[in-house]
């Protein structure tokens, strides 16, 4: 049996914050293809850190298209000794070490979380109403329209996020600064 080489994959920024924006079940790293072949897993690292461990799918062109198997975007692991260019083969025992630090856990008993966008919107009908809510939201995009995240059950634990991350949504407090 031929054995599979482990590698590491540097997502250049503007990339990685994209990627924190959305749940994709995969993604393509332009000009990462060649040494990775289907099936090998991949540690993804972005801002020195791993923040996914995936499995490369196949390759189309020079981009290297990877699916997910864990995620760790919000508390990625440092990768102290993972850089270079392109696709980079990680020492087995290290690459373990890595990967046992991602949390990765299922669906099942993680919380369950509520998540609105809300504008104020002056309309001759619903229908009318609703297209202009989506224009907005496609025109403002995660840059500009906060999303209102809290847990199931605990409206009072309600935090603004803009652009992946949390956002001060209260101008009294911006003020003060």
């Amino acid at each position: 049996m031929e054995r599979m080489a482990q590698w590491a994959v540097i997502l250049p920024g503007p990339q990685w914050a994209t990627e924190r924006l959305f749940h994709n079940e995969g993604l393509a790293v332009a000009g990462a293809a060649g040494a990775v072949a289907p099936d090998e897993e991949v540690l993804l690292v972005a801002d020195g850190h791993v923040v996914a461990l995936c499995r490369a799918a196949k390759t189309d062109g020079d981009d290297l298209v990877l699916t997910y198997l864990r995620r760790q975007f919000d508390a990625p692991v440092p990768a102290e000794g993972v850089g270079g260019a392109g696709p980079v083969e990680v020492d087995p025992e290290f690459f373990r070490r890595l990967v046992s630090q991602l949390s990765g856990a299922n669906a099942a008993g993680l919380p369950s979380w509520l998540v609105s966008v809300a504008l104020p919107i002056e309309a001759g009908s619903p229908a009318d109403a609703v297209r202009q809510f989506w224009s907005h939201v496609r025109e403002l995009g995660p840059a500009e329209l906060p999303a209102y995240v809290w847990p199931s059950g605990d409206e009072l634990a309600m935090l603004a996020f803009v652009l992946g991350a949390e956002a001060n949504q209260d101008p009294e407090e911006e003020d003060e600064d």
